[in-house]
């Protein structure tokens, strides 16, 4: 079973909200190991290679190559990843997803 911080993706993206985990069988960002469905994940193998669960713990965030991620024109989410994890590092995620379930209502 699924705990909630098991879909906190490395990059940022709350894998709760999307639409292919379940689709393509996806087990959510920690446990692909960068291997994901649609194909190899640099940002993930980069936490991975420093030892961390996410890009808002490196002292390097934002990096170019999350921006890039996030920016990207047909995967891009205008920045909301890069919002995420800055979130996740400041009041943790199982605050973030208190607050984001109290704002959906849910």
């Amino acid at each position: 079973m699924l705990m909630p911080n098991d879909l906190a993706a490395r990059c940022g993206i709350y894998c709760g909200d999307c639409d292919y985990r379940e689709k393509m069988n996806c087990p959510g960002c920690s446990a692909a190991t960068g291997k994901m469905f649609w194909g190899k994940c640099e940002v993930a193998l980069c936490c991975m290679d420093k030892g961390l669960d996410h890009c808002g713990l490196c002292p390097d965030f934002p990096c170019d190559t999350l921006r890039g991620f996030a920016d990207d024109a047909e995967q891009g989410d205008d920045g909301q990843r890069i919002r995420n994890a800055r979130a996740w590092t400041t009041i943790g995620f199982t605050a973030w997803l208190e607050q984001k379930n109290e704002a959906e209502g849910q």
